[in-house]
């Protein structure tokens, strides 16, 4: 029941175990927070809000591989811009929103999860020990897992910017030019990225497909003008190849080269190779296979609460890229996942409470939207403008250092 000052007399703590410290993780975490303390949650895009009428206890436990928030948006800069790289890791000690009596972090990998029970199986990195985490709601957000250079091998900081220092060398250094493999949106924002960076450095992109972009539901003049402004800042394109063989030619005795021999035949000698290939895999391992899709993505409703055949299912939830959801995946689509499984989580203790039925969030179904920074210029494609591009819309959605100070003092470190 509610008491007079608009605590409800819950008795304890609610337990709310957050599996990944990332957009989706860290956004259902932090509107847990405000609503705890009686606040209109910062992600709240409804300008007519109105703090909730109560509050009760939460404590939220967040596990995560890293030691802070990276901001997998700038990626392709970061890894190859040291300045830039520097701001795109955030510590989560140094995150002041997170600075709260109401939130701990355990940096390890969760090994397995007893939805019957509540409990997380949970391997600590810092002491090699695994150990039991109990909690009342959980919400999975630890993403897909992909590989470098699409992000970063390391799992901390220091070891993060270490890892960029030799990469940038790496890309300086290459004197015979700089081959990227795959034509995804990771590739041809890399690609240009590298070649805007180190103008000088010849920059080839390889992709198998007739058009870039070629797994994307997108229209074909989307991907042409990504095709036209990466001509435009000097990255050569070849279409139609496919990468055979890779193979390490030492030239003079100092530096390795490479021997790439394409499907068509053709030889490319280049001195350092990235490949941009997506084939991100569900980190989704530690559940049961009750709550997968085939693929390893989890089963949501729009509530986003389980909807496979798990005990307590409705105190499970899942965010970002890990959740069975339509519509190419986004930053921003798993913090607004992340604002709606947090007011959904904080409705659910509420009617636990005895304050009434919950009310819900539903999310609809994701439009195939996208943003890609290009250098000078991005590229956009909704269903209502079609496809856009220049340099004022790269300002517009990515500001000047790809969304991160947006992210940051908007939506992440602001308390």
């Amino acid at each position: 029941m509610p008491s007079n000052d608009g605590v409800l007399a819950a008795g304890r703590a609610f337990r709310v175990l957050v599996i990944g410290g990332s957009y989706g993780g860290l956004a259902a975490a932090l509107t847990l927070v405000d609503l705890s303390r009686g606040r209109v949650p910062r992600f709240s895009s409804n300008p007519d809000a109105t703090p909730p009428p109560h509050r009760v206890p939460i404590q939220i436990t967040v596990a995560d591989e890293r030691d802070g928030y990276y901001h997998l948006i700038g990626s392709p800069k970061a890894l190859a811009c040291e300045n830039f790289a520097s701001e795109s890791w955030t510590r989560f000690q140094d995150i002041p929103a997170l600075k709260s009596p109401n939130i701990k972090f355990i940096r390890g990998s969760v090994s397995g999860v007893d939805c019957a029970a509540k409990v997380a199986q949970i391997l600590e990195t810092e002491t090699n020990s695994k150990r039991a985490e109990p909690y009342d709601y959980l919400v999975v957000g630890s993403g897909l897992r992909r590989v470098f250079p699409t992000v970063p091998r390391s799992l901390r900081r220091a070891e993060f910017l270490e890892e960029v220092k030799r990469h940038a060398d790496d890309i300086r250094q290459a004197r015979e030019g700089v081959v990227i493999i795959g034509g995804g949106a990771v590739g041809v924002e890399m690609a240009a990225e590298l070649k805007i960076l180190v103008p000088e450095q010849k920059v080839t992109l390889i992709h198998s497909r007739k058009r870039l972009l070629s797994s994307e539901p997108l229209p074909d003049d989307f991907a042409e003008r990504v095709e036209t402004i990466l001509n435009e800042v000097g990255v050569e394109i070849i279409l139609e190849q496919r990468v055979i063989e890779t193979t390490a030619v030492n030239a003079d005795g100092e530096r390795r080269t490479w021997r790439l021999t394409l499907s068509g035949g053709q030889q490319l000698v280049t001195g350092h190779v990235l490949s941009a290939i997506s084939r991100p895999i569900p980190t989704s391992t530690y559940l049961s296979p009750e709550a997968l899709t085939d693929d390893g993505y989890v089963k949501v409703h729009s509530s986003l609460q389980f909807s496979g055949s798990v005990p307590n299912s409705e105190h499970h939830f899942a965010v970002g890229d890990l959740a069975a959801w339509n519509g190419i995946k986004r930053c921003g689509g798993a913090m607004h996942m992340g604002h709606y499984a947090g007011n959904n989580i904080y409705q659910h203790i509420l009617a636990e409470c005895g304050a009434g039925k919950p009310r819900f969030m539903t999310l609809n179904p994701f439009p195939n939207v996208i943003g890609l920074a290009l250098g000078h210029k991005a590229v956009s494609w909704t269903p209502d403008e079609g496809t856009r591009h220049g340099e004022d819309l790269l300002i517009s959605l990515f500001g000047e250092d790809m969304g991160n100070t947006n992210f940051q003092r908007v939506e992440i470190i602001c308390d």
